[in-house]
């Protein structure tokens, strides 16, 4: 006689040699459109969640920080939205301190990389600090890889960190 791995004693009712089907009243109910073939047919309507934007700008302390929440993939009509706020807060302020919160955050397409150049290159002495709040080692790399690109003091800081990115960015 086998024994099975479940009942090294080899009971054949615990061993898997004989099935004994449970009691209806054993058997947990499942809803009825979930079991009645003519109530459905098979098919599931989708619809996914509306896109949100990728980038969010909030001006705080009258325009002169601007906090930034990046979601997604950046594309370049994002660019549409975000660029005019910061233009605006460096012509009221002359220079702005950033603090960019990076969730979920999978990079930019060709042209947001592309718009995202122009940016840095027009406002190359118009940020003053740039924190950096971010999920992934990728993202940390970023963040060394913009200070050419600025004369910003730039630092990152994980998503854990994120009030002492507020304090840094914000201290005088």
């Amino acid at each position: 006689m086998t024994h099975s791995i479940f009942d090294p004693a080899g009971d054949p009712e615990r061993s898997g040699t004989r099935f004994t089907p449970p009691d209806a009243d054993q058997v947990s109910q499942v809803p009825e459109h979930l079991t009645d073939p003519s109530a459905d047919s098979g098919q599931v309507d989708f619809q996914p969640p509306p896109e949100r934007a990728a980038i969010e700008v909030s001006p705080e302390n009258e325009g002169k920080l601007l906090v930034i929440r990046i979601t997604g993939k950046l594309h370049a009509e994002n660019y549409q939205h975000f660029v005019p706020i910061v233009e605006k807060a460096v012509q009221q302020h002359g220079k702005v301190r950033i603090l960019m919160q990076m969730h979920n955050f999978h990079g930019w397409d060709t042209g947001a990389l592309w718009e995202d150049i122009k940016f840095d290159l027009k406002h190359f002495n118009d940020i003053e600090r740039l924190a950096i709040v971010g999920e992934t080692t990728w993202e940390k790399w970023m963040a060394a890889f913009c200070k050419p690109f600025t004369t910003a003091k730039i630092r990152y800081f994980p998503s854990d960190q994120a009030a002492d990115a507020r304090a840094w960015v914000t201290a005088d």
